[in-house]
């Protein structure tokens, strides 16, 4: 999390005189569940403390003046109600105000500086935490009365509408209601969930960022959307039920494989299995069986690399290497794809090892660090 002196000093620059309040919403790590978010299936991440923090103060006009820390200092405004900035990171703020608008909120100017330590491009949601940061804030500061699940699904729509990505309602939704100590399996038909304890004892959680950014993620993520939304338009002409990959299983899918195209197929298997995954993952979580839910983790990869084809070649080494490893229980990329972190749950006294030799032989192999990043898991967006 970023220094709380520094953001309070910035303001004190930008804006002089005022008494910011401080928000908080971290990024989140995944630790089964891929792509299954859109598809209506099931997801199990965690917050993490990595975090977008804000100081903001109502400014009373119908301007909103930014400064982001991580673009350089870079101070723009805009009017609300107006156009929309050309900036993407303005972008998230526009967004999220004009989705407020849209459900009848009056949301006035303010004066706000941002910034966090969420690494950008690791496949963590650096966005989903901007805008959980952004929608926590403008909900205290204009007392605006949303529930934490409207702050979730206006996240969600500011991507889909602002930003161009048709995400799920994951990322959102782990930022806001991530809870120390506990990953949320959840819903994402029903938005129904659970906080399950996650206290592998004698494991850590290890996050290899390929260094990598996932430039195609978004493009290819609406690819892999719409050739699932191909899939079920299949079965739902004989299931009328069907509306989401959630409500087809394996049999239903190969009764009509004939009709489907060959890579919707692919795509629509390696997401009904994954389902299943995480739910075998949950039960050998609750018996403490950390050895299986590892199995099931380098499962999920081997689907995401073959069958839903969003890995790359340096995902693929590090989770390689992995293998090799006996204190290495299991890892996969985590995110979009195309770039980003491999996670991996790895016994303590393997990390050392485990670390150096992925970071020996990725140099070798690619001419460039990777970045290790530690994180635990925390809790979700707050003032704090």
């Amino acid at each position: 999390m970023i220094d709380n002196n520094i953001l309070k000093e910035k303001f004190a620059s930008f804006f002089g005189e005022g008494t910011p309040r401080l928000f908080t919403a971290p990024g989140r790590i995944n630790i089964i569940g891929e792509h299954t978010d859109y598809n209506g299936g099931f997801v199990l991440p965690g917050a993490v403390d990595k975090a977008i923090t804000m100081a903001i103060v109502p400014n009373g006009t119908p301007f909103v003046n930014l400064v982001s820390i991580d673009h350089d200092d870079a101070h723009l405004f805009f009017r609300i109600g107006g156009p929309q900035p050309k900036e993407q990171w303005a972008s998230y703020f526009y967004g999220v105000i004009e989705e407020m608008r849209k459900r009848g909120a009056t949301v006035g100017g303010f004066n706000a500086v941002f910034g966090g330590d969420v690494p950008l491009g690791a496949g963590m949601s650096s966005s989903a935490a901007l805008e959980s940061c952004i929608g926590t804030a403008l909900n205290a500061l204009f007392d605006l009365h949303f529930t934490k699940e409207e702050l979730a699904k206006i996240g969600q729509m500011t991507e889909h509408n602002y930003i161009g990505v048709r995400c799920g309602i994951m990322d959102q939704f782990a930022s806001i209601f991530g809870q120390k100590g506990h990953v949320v399996r959840l819903d994402c038909r029903s938005l129904e969930y659970q906080l399950v304890p996650f206290n592998p004892k004698g494991v850590e959680i290890v996050l290899i960022d390929t260094m990598v950014k996932h430039l195609l993620a978004s493009s290819e993520y609406n690819v892999r959307r719409a050739q699932c939304e191909e899939g079920v338009a299949v079965i739902k002409k004989y299931l009328p039920h069907v509306e989401l990959l959630r409500d087809v299983t394996m049999e239903e899918l190969e009764a009509h494989r004939a009709e489907m195209d060959p890579m919707s197929f692919r795509r629509c298997a390696f997401v009904i299995n994954e389902n299943k995954r995480l739910m075998d993952a949950c039960a050998a979580m609750e018996k403490g069986d950390f050895v299986e839910v590892g199995k099931l983790v380098y499962a999920t990869h081997e689907g995401l690399s073959k069958e839903y084809g969003v890995s790359c070649p340096e995902l693929d080494f590090i989770v390689n290497i992995a293998h090799e490893h006996e204190a290495v229980l299991g890892a996969r990329m985590m995110g979009g794809g195309f770039g980003g972190c491999v996670i991996a749950l790895v016994k303590k006294e393997g990390v050392a090892d485990y670390i150096a030799d992925v970071k020996k032989r990725y140099q070798v192999e690619f001419d460039k660090d990777p970045r290790v990043i530690e994180v635990e898991i925390s809790d979700g967006a707050r003032e704090i």
